[in-house]
C-alpha cells in the first residue's frame, strides 16, 4: 500500500462516470462528458437589493444576455406556435385546446420571477469581473453556475411563501430565493456549520438588514428536519449532498472519489433519500417540494424520487 502508486481522485471519477453514464445516458454521454470537463462557465445573479441599476447594461454591452428573459421568450414562442397547432388540429377534429398549449411550468415560473441572470453565449467563457459595492456596500451581482437557478425557479415561490433550504449553504440558492422578493420567511439550514459561516458572509455582503431578518440561518442535521418545525412550510428546496461530479472530475480537493470517502460515497442514495422524507415532513399539506442534485447518476436522482 505505500509503494503503490497513488491513484488521482479525479481519474477515479471519471472512470466511474464513464462506467456508469455510458450506460444510462448512451449516445448522450460523450458530450454530457466533455462538459464536465471544460472549464466551468459563471452566471452573474444580479443582486436585487444593490443600487446597480447600470449593471445590466454594462453586461449587455459585453454581449451577455438574461438568460432567465430569454427562456421565457422562447416559452411564449413556444405557447403561440403550441396553441395555434392545437386550434387547427381542433378545427379538424371538433376537440377542446388541451393542456399542452400552456406554458411548460418551469419556465412559467421563470416568467413572473424577478430573477435574472445573464450569461455569456454558448462558446463563449469569457469572466465576468469581480463584483463591486454599491454606496452601502452591498455587492451588485453573485457569480454562480447559472443551472443552480433551476431548482429555484422549479420552487415558483409565491408572495408570503414561508420557504426552507434544507441544505443551503454554501448560499447561492438561498440567495437568488431572496431576490425573488416573495419569501415571507426564509430558513436556511446546513448541518455543516463552516459551510454555514459562508452563508452568514454571502447574506452579508448581498442582503440588508432589514431582509436578513426574515431568514432564520441553523445548522440542524437535515434528516431531523421534520421533528422540530414539521408541516410548517410551502415551498422547501431539498437541494442534497451528492457526488458533484464537476468538482469530482476536475478537483483533488475534498473529492468524495478519494479511497477514504468510498463508505460515505456509496451511503449517499440513503442520505439524500432520507432528507428528501424530512424535507416533505415539513412542507404543509398542499405545500411543494423541489428535490434537486449536480449529479448526473440515476442512483442518486430518478431512484431517490421513485
Amino acid at each position: 500500500a505505500a509503494t503503490a502508486p497513488r491513484i488521482p481522485s479525479t481519474r477515479l471519477a471519471l472512470h466511474h462516470f464513464d462506467t456508469s453514464y455510458s450506460l444510462s445516458l448512451g449516445a448522450l454521454w460523450p458530450s454530457a462528458r466533455a462538459g464536465l470537463l471544460c472549464e466551468q462557465k459563471f452566471g452573474a445573479l444580479l443582486n436585487n437589493f444593490a443600487a446597480a441599476d447600470h449593471v445590466p447594461r454594462e453586461l449587455e454591452l459585453l454581449n451577455a444576455t438574461d438568460f432567465i428573459s430569454e427562456a421565457s421568450r422562447k416559452a411564449q414562442q413556444w405557447q403561440r406556435g403550441a396553441a395555434a397547432g392545437e386550434a387547427a388540429r381542433g378545427c379538424q377534429e371538433g376537440s377542446e385546446i388541451m393542456t399542452q398549449a400552456e406554458t411548460p411550468p418551469l419556465l412559467s415560473a421563470s416568467i413572473s420571477s424577478k430573477i435574472k441572470c445573464y450569461t455569456f453565449p454558448r462558446g463563449d467563457i469569457t469572466r465576468f469581473r469581480p463584483a463591486r459595492p454599491d454606496a452601502l456596500g452591498l455587492l451588485d451581482y453573485f457569480l454562480m453556475d447559472a443551472a443552480s437557478l433551476l431548482p429555484v425557479l422549479a420552487l415558483s415561490v409565491q408572495p408570503d411563501d414561508f420557504v426552507l433550504d434544507l441544505c443551503a449553504a454554501p448560499g447561492g440558492k438561498t440567495l437568488a430565493l431572496l431576490q425573488t422578493g416573495f419569501c415571507g420567511h426564509l430558513a436556511a439550514n446546513d448541518v455543516s456549520v463552516s459551510r454555514t459561516k459562508r452563508l452568514y458572509q454571502i447574506l452579508h455582503s448581498y442582503v440588508p438588514r432589514e431582509v436578513r431578518d426574515t431568514v432564520s440561518v441553523t445548522s440542524y442535521d437535515g434528516r431531523d428536519w421534520d421533528q422540530m418545525k414539521g408541516g410548517t412550510f410551502h415551498k422547501v428546496l431539498v437541494d442534497v449532498p451528492c457526488t458533484t461530479d464537476r468538482h469530482s472530475a476536475m478537483e483533488e480537493d475534498n473529492n468524495i472519489f478519494h479511497k477514504r470517502r468510498t463508505k460515505e460515497r456509496q451511503m449517499l442514495p440513503m442520505l439524500q433519500l432520507q432528507l428528501l422524507m424530512a424535507g416533505i415532513l415539513a412542507t404543509k399539506p398542499g405545500g411543494e417540494v423541489v428535490y434537486s442534485t449536480c449529479s448526473l447518476s440515476p442512483l442518486q436522482n430518478e431512484c431517490v424520487v421513485e
